[in-house]
Parts: C-alpha cells; sequence; structure tokens
C-alpha cells in the first residue's frame, strides 16, 4: 500500500462509519441495518422517535418510542417494558421473515414479534403518527402491514389507535398503566373495551371494575362529549369492537395516558408553556367510583348524600345507608310480580346501568324494546341504543341495575321495571282504606285552596318572616325549591356597620355593594338591591338559584341572602381586588396588570363560561358579561358575578328569543341587541369584546379615534386587516409584552366578535386555542355596532323604562 493509500482507506472507513449513523435519522431499518443503542429512528415529520432509554436505573435499557420535540421527554410506546437488557450494547434487529427482535451482545433475546407470514424483503418503519410498523418492501400496497406496535399499547393511547379487539379471534388491544414513573412494566391498572352484553369502556384491576365510562350512545361514551377538538369512533360488527379518537387540528399533539395511579387522563401540549395541559381526566368524582351506591342505587355528586335510591326502590339496609354505607344497593318498595300490570318508571338524562348483562338489537325501536320487555320476567329495564336524532335501538337488562350517575348531559333515558300500586285489604278493610281515600282527598283539596288562596296574600308576610331568621326556611317559585342559607338583617345590620358609607365598596346597576365583617371574622361583600334598581324579586331569584347550585372556581361564592320588606340583600364572599374594570381602565391602576397577569384573567373567565355553557348541571346564558362583572380574588384569579339576568336553558336547547333586551351597550351581539335572540354565542361576543378592552385598556363602548367613528372592536378589526394588530396594546404592558400571545388573544377575541353567531366558536374551543399553538382561522366581519343616543347604558328588564328589540336603536356597521 502506497503513502497515501492508508490513510486514504481510513478516510472512507470514517465516512461510512459516519454515514451508518447518520442513516438512523431516517425513519427505515432492514435486515442488514439493525438499530444499536445510541441511534434512533426520526419519522419523517420528525414527531417521533425511537431508540434505547433507561430511567431511574442505567443498566435497565427499554427500547421506547417518544416525542421528538418535547421536553422533558414523554414516553408513548415501550417494547420491551417486562423484560429490560441490562447493559447498553443492545440492538434492534429486523429478521428476514418480518420479526423484530431485540438482543443483547451475546443474542440474547429480551423481546419479539410474532409474524405468521414470511415477508420476503420486510423492512420497520416509523410513522409519523407514531405507529412502528413492518411490511414487505416489495409489495406496492403500503397499507398491507404485517405487525404495528398500535396493535400492542402500553400506558398511551394515540390519535388513530383502536382499543379494542376482534371478536372473532379473542385478540384485545387495551391500556396498562406502568408500576410506577420509572417502571414501565405493566402496573395493576388496565383500560379496556368489556364486550360482555353491550361493549362499555372500562378500568379494571385485580380488584375488578374500578371504573367504568359506561357504554357507546351513538356520540361518545358517558361523560366524554363530543367536542371542537377531539372526534370520536366506535366500531362494532360482527368481527371487530373497538373505539378511537382523532384530533380535528392535525399539528395538535395529543395523547391518552393510564397513569400509574390508576387515573386515565387526555392532554394537549402547549408549546407557549411547554407543558401538558389537562383536557379531561377521570375518574373525576366519587361518582365515578364503580357500583358506589350498589343495586338500583344512583349517584349525584352535587347531592349531600350522594346516593338515593331509584324511584319505587327503598335501601336495602336502612341502617347502612345511613352510615354512609351504600353498597348494598336498594330494593323495590312493592314485589315485583310479573304481570301485564307492571309499569316502567323513566328516568331521564342518566348515565346507563352497566351493560355486561345487557341484550341489544340495533334493529328495534323504543316502542318494540318495551313490548319485549314487557313479555320477559327477566328484564328489568330498557333504553334507547342511540340518542342520535330521536333515538334508536334497543338495550335491555337482564340483571341488577348497577353503577347509576344522575344529570349526564347527552345521555339517555332508562326505563325501570315497577310493580303497579296497588290497593291493600278486601271487604271491610277495602272499605275502610276507601272512606279513608276520600277523607285524605277531601283534606288535600281543602290544603290547596288554602295554599292558592295564601299564595296571593302571603308574599310580605314570607320576605318578613326570612329575614328574621328561620334559617331552615325554603325559598320557592314555580320551579324551583331549595334550602338556602339565610341571615337576619341585624346580622348584615352589624356586619356592615349600619351600612356605613365608610363600608361602601361601590355603586352597581342594581344598588351600592358594602364590604362587611361577621362575627367570626369572615370579611363579605353584601349587594343592596335598591328599590328603584329594576332588579325585582324574579330576578333576584334567578341569581340566588343559579348561586347555589353553580360551583366554580371561576364562579363567585354566594354567602346568603336576606329578604325584610322591601330590602333584598345578596351576601357574597368578599373579593379585595374588586372588579376587574376598576383595574383596567384606571390608568394607574392597570399599571399593576401586566401581560401574564391578563392572559391569565382571560383563561379563568374563559373557563368559567366553559362551565356555565356545558360542563354545570345547568345551560347558563349570562346576558350580561362585562367587565364590572369579573371581581378578581386576592390572588387575581377572576369571578363571574351578577347572574340577575342570566337564563336556564334546557339540555337541547340552543337559543332563545324574548321582547325585552337586557345587558350593556358595547357588550351586546348584534342579533341580541335588534332581533332579541340570544344563545351561548352571545355570551361568546361578550367575551370577545372584554378580551379586546383587557388587551387595549380601553372601553368597547366610547372609543374614540381621530381617523374613524368605529368602536373598539372596528377599530381592532380594522388594524388585523392592515397586519398591524399590536397597535392596540396597552401602552403599560411594553416591559411584560409577548407579542405572539397577544396577537393569538386579540385573533381569538375577533373570531368571538363575529357578526354571525354560527362563526363564532365555542367556549371549550376557546379555552383550547388560548392554550395551545393551533392554527387559527382568519377572523370574518365582526358585529360592531354604535348607539344613537342611548338613553342609559344599561338595559334592565325591570327598569321604570324599559326596551324592546324593537325600542334599541343601533345601527350595525360595516368594516371600510
Amino acid at each position: 500500500m502506497d503513502y497515501f493509500g492508508f490513510p486514504t482507506f481510513l478516510f472512507f472507513l470514517n465516512l461510512l462509519f459516519i454515514s451508518s449513523r447518520i442513516s438512523f435519522a431516517l425513519d427505515t431499518i432492514n435486515p442488514n441495518q439493525p438499530l444499536r443503542d445510541g441511534d434512533t429512528l426520526v419519522s419523517a415529520g420528525q414527531r417521533y422517535e425511537l431508540g434505547f432509554f433507561s430511567l431511574a436505573d442505567p443498566n435497565r435499557r427499554y427500547l421506547g418510542l417518544w416525542y421528538k420535540n418535547i421536553s422533558p421527554r414523554t414516553f408513548v410506546w415501550v417494547a420491551n417494558r417486562e423484560n429490560p437488557l441490562s447493559n447498553n450494547l443492545g440492538s434492534l434487529n429486523i429478521t428476514r421473515q418480518g420479526n423484530l427482535v431485540i438482543a443483547n451482545i451475546r443474542n440474547e433475546i429480551s423481546w419479539s414479534t410474532y409474524i405468521p407470514t414470511i415477508a420476503k424483503e420486510p423492512v420497520a418503519k416509523l410513522l409519523d403518527s407514531g405507529n412502528l410498523i413492518v411490511r414487505d418492501a416489495n409489495d406496492s400496497n403500503e397499507e398491507n402491514i404485517l405487525w404495528q406496535s398500535f396493535d400492542h399499547p402500553a400506558d398511551t393511547l394515540l390519535p388513530g389507535m383502536k382499543l379494542g379487539g376482534s371478536l372473532g379471534t379473542g385478540s384485545s388491544r387495551f391500556l396498562s398503566s406502568w408500576k410506577s414513573k420509572d417502571d414501565p412494566a405493566a402496573g395493576e391498572f388496565h383500560l379496556q373495551i368489556d364486550v360482555r352484553g353491550y361493549p362499555q369502556l372500562i378500568l379494571n384491576s385485580e380488584r375488578g371494575i374500578l371504573m367504568r365510562a359506561g357504554s357507546w350512545n351513538g356520540l361518545s361514551f358517558a361523560g366524554d362529549r363530543p367536542n371542537s377538538v377531539f372526534e370520536y369512533e366506535f366500531v362494532l360488527n360482527v368481527t371487530d369492537v373497538y373505539y378511537k379518537y382523532e384530533v380535528r387540528n392535525s399539528s395538535m399533539i395529543s395523547r391518552f395516558t393510564l397513569n400509574p395511579d390508576g387515573v386515565a387522563q387526555r392532554s394537549i401540549w402547549n408549546d407557549t408553556s411547554s407543558e401538558w395541559m389537562l383536557f379531561s381526566s377521570s375518574p373525576a368524582d366519587e361518582c365515578e367510583n364503580y357500583a358506589l351506591c350498589g343495586a338500583y342505587g344512583t349517584c349525584d355528586i352535587s347531592s349531600s348524600d350522594v346516593c338515593s335510591c331509584l324511584e319505587g326502590f327503598k335501601p336495602k339496609s336502612p341502617r347502612d345507608w345511613n352510615l354512609r354505607d351504600w353498597s348494598a344497593g336498594c330494593v323495590p318498595r312493592q314485589p315485583i310480580e310479573c304481570n301485564n300490570d307492571d309499569i316502567f318508571i323513566k328516568h331521564e338524562r342518566i348515565k346507563l346501568p352497566d351493560t355486561s348483562s345487557s341484550w341489544f338489537d340495533r334493529s328495534l325501536s323504543l316502542a318494540e324494546c318495551e313490548g319485549l320487555c314487557a313479555k320477559n320476567c327477566s328484564c328489568f329495564a330498557y333504553a334507547n341504543l342511540d340518542i342520535r336524532d330521536k333515538g334508536s335501538g334497543c338495550l335491555r337488562w337482564f340483571g341488577n341495575l348497577i353503577d347509576i350517575r344522575e344529570s349526564y348531559v347527552d345521555e339517555q333515558d332508562l326505563y325501570v321495571r315497577l310493580a303497579a300500586p296497588k290497593l291493600e285489604g278486601s271487604g271491610s278493610n277495602l272499605k275502610a282504606g276507601i272512606i279513608a281515600g276520600c277523607v285524605s282527598l277531601s283534606i288535600i283539596t281543602m290544603l290547596l285552596f288554602l295554599c292558592i288562596w295564601r299564595r296571593k296574600n302571603v308574599r310580605k308576610y314570607v320576605k318578613s318572616k326570612i329575614s328574621y331568621g328561620e334559617n331552615n326556611a325554603n325559598f320557592t317559585d314555580n320551579e324551583e325549591e331549595m334550602d338556602l342559607p339565610l341571615f337576619k338583617l341585624h346580622t348584615i345590620t352589624e356586619a356592615t356597620n349600619n351600612f356605613s358609607s365608610i363600608n361602601k365598596l361601590g355603586q352597581g346597576g342594581f344598588g351600592p355593594v358594602y364590604k362587611g365583617t361577621l362575627m367570626e371574622g369572615q370579611e363579605i361583600a353584601v349587594k343592596r338591591l335598591s328599590k328603584s334598581s329594576g332588579q325585582g324579586l324574579k330576578e333576584f331569584k334567578t341569581e340566588v338559584i343559579l348561586l347555589v347550585k353553580l360551583q366554580h372556581r371561576n364562579l363567585v361564592k354566594l354567602l346568603g341572602c336576606c329578604i325584610h320588606k322591601d330590602d333584598k340583600m345578596l351576601v357574597y364572599e368578599y373579593m379585595p381586588n374588586r372588579s376587574l374594570d376598576s383595574f383596567i381602565f384606571d390608568q394607574t391602576r392597570s399599571k399593576m396588570l401586566d401581560w401574564p397577569t391578563r392572559i391569565h384573567i382571560i383563561d379563568g373567565i374563559a373557563r368559567g363560561l366553559v362551565y356555565l355553557h356545558q360542563d354545570s348541571r345547568l345551560r347558563i346564558i349570562h346576558r350580561d358579561l362585562k367587565l364590572s362583572n369579573i371581581l378578581l380574588d386576592s390572588n387575581m384569579n377572576p369571578k363571574i358575578s351578577d347572574f340577575g339576568m342570566a337564563r336556564i336553558f334546557g339540555v337541547d336547547q340552543t337559543e332563545g328569543n324574548t321582547k325585552r333586551v337586557v345587558g350593556t351597550y358595547g357588550y351586546m351581539s348584534p342579533e341580541y341587541a335588534v332581533d332579541g335572540l340570544f344563545s351561548v354565542k352571545s355570551d361568546v361576543f361578550s367575551f370577545g369584546v372584554m378580551v379586546l378592552e383587557i388587551v387595549s385598556g380601553k372601553k368597547n363602548r366610547g372609543f374614540c379615534h381621530p381617523d374613524h367613528d368605529r368602536n373598539l372592536v372596528g377599530h381592532a378589526y380594522m388594524l388585523w386587516t392592515k397586519g398591524t394588530p399590536l397597535e392596540i396594546v396597552d401602552e403599560c404592558l411594553t416591559d411584560s409584552l409577548r407579542p405572539s400571545e397577544v396577537v393569538r388573544c386579540i385573533n381569538i377575541a375577533l373570531l368571538c366578535a363575529q357578526q354571525r353567531p354560527e362563526d363564532r366558536p365555542n367556549m371549550s374551543s376557546v379555552v383550547v386555542m388560548l392554550s395551545s399553538e393551533i392554527r387559527l382561522p382568519e377572523p370574518k366581519q365582526p358585529g360592531f355596532f354604535l348607539e344613537r343616543n342611548p338613553p342609559e347604558a344599561s338595559i334592565s328588564s325591570n327598569s321604570h323604562q324599559s326596551f324592546s328589540a324593537n325600542e334599541v336603536s343601533v345601527t350595525l356597521l360595516k368594516p371600510r
């Protein structure tokens, strides 16, 4: 070899070594090119990476999949989770037959696949979906997969993965938790599709079923509502049963994991904060514990007793029941004899019972389902299989009804079998019973008459009676009856120093608000409604009823109320930082709200509205959202307040109309101000206006600009179309500004303030938009308008001068 020969050989040998290392930045291996420890495969879109790794113990090496550009490293799949390698000298190989094998330096196998067919030219490829596949390179159809990691999940379900299996072969795909955060071996918990009876999603362990997400209702599993972020699919046919989900925005990174502690979580990656944002978590409350209330018991997390018996049933063990041990469940009050007199009681909007002992038929109607159940003495209940449209299919139960939950949105109605009520006794006993019944009926009639008479004459008496401290009294109207926390008048007077002007916090649209301190030291805020405030008894009751029922960290908490003659008072938790408008529109105090604080407030308001619109037991339209109705606690957490104008919607109701428009100019949506039409999208519009005010520090109503006569929304849209949206930002935010976040907020605000309600996003989508980097659509023309000489800033439904939709003078403006 000449002088230059050996160095040249070394150069080419080194180049070959470097090229072999670089090749593993690709996404494929073949039998001639194994994946050694230290090298990785990377999917074509740079989203996923496959390689060897260690956790707490460096001598335990695993082959796994993780997100390439997310730190800290987040694993989605582990191959040899039960049998790690003891050092970093292992490799992943693909055999000539097409099987993947993990082996150490002595060729001892740690993990392998099994492929019954032999591939002519097998290759293993990491896809951008996070799926590691084996296929035959000679096969022109790339969808012909011989093996895939998606069929062998660990603790994570990725978009496109199937949870379930084959009814023919008995194969099953399920999630199994890690033993601990440092041990990926299969842990105690498993999430799977239970195929007994009508398939349902369950969380179980060696102890049995721990939680049941329920059966598929045509849209989703129980409690996992359809939304604008995820799309769910459930397939059930003669060969397969499986569930999967997709992300509507393909750029969004999402995962569904089963944690070592048995909690199933759906998360979205937030590039802005570089963290996983929790979208949903289960079990979320006590009612998700499987069979908590026993057979024929139903769970309601909002109830103080949590468990109760279905109508027509009673506790099997009253003593245990009173001790809050509900496991024995309930039994019928009257034995079911299975005859033509049996009836079926309808229970609305519940999570259906465990379907493992059920029978189903998609072709039957609800009436046919009832007929079949009535004829079979072993059939204890029936329901529709699918809630879409008017309902379809038949689901029947042939065992105890277990794991029922109340107040589920978009859930089925359940029809439960009961014995028909009977008159007991015969002969003289029957005659005595009839006489007693007639006497009782007469007494009830007289009492009913007295109640009607009393209802017309007793209102002042009731107000006075309540205010003097009958703390167990009920506050009732035609539709609602509930226990209320009531304060005596002298308690409120002492707490506020006889409503001293020194204690006055401010003047709201319906009267003054005072700070008070109770005897035990608790600080309170008392809203005293003036006689001319316009908020009558109906609005007062609305606010009280809603605030008692609604509980959320971003809603103001009601502590109680007091009624004395014509005085009506609401007692709230005290908010030391008062209302948001007192900061935003004050040149000095606005400097206390830097950008991180403002985006925190925006996010909190959005989450409070999501609760009102879809997550609470009721669907609430606030109708008077504005900065002065957003209160701030000591940590600057926002609390939505003032529910006097709110409207309660039914589950299936999406919009309403009124001849009396209420709310505040500058925040009302066009369709509401002009036509009296309101919906959740009316609140979305108001939210969009509030966001622009928070970002700019300026009011929408009364906004002035030397170059045009648009309001703040119109000005923001004009700047957006010019490509200069940051010109609207409050000058005091210069030092804390995060331009990309601010532009995103302005974009979201303009989407919310679009003229057509159907173009505006719902609030759950807004929350995701705020906390992710998903690409946002361009906003269309906003629904901004100016009033022509409006007589008042606020419109009250009970003011002396009320305004109908036809009386409110507004002008819709188009950007120019």
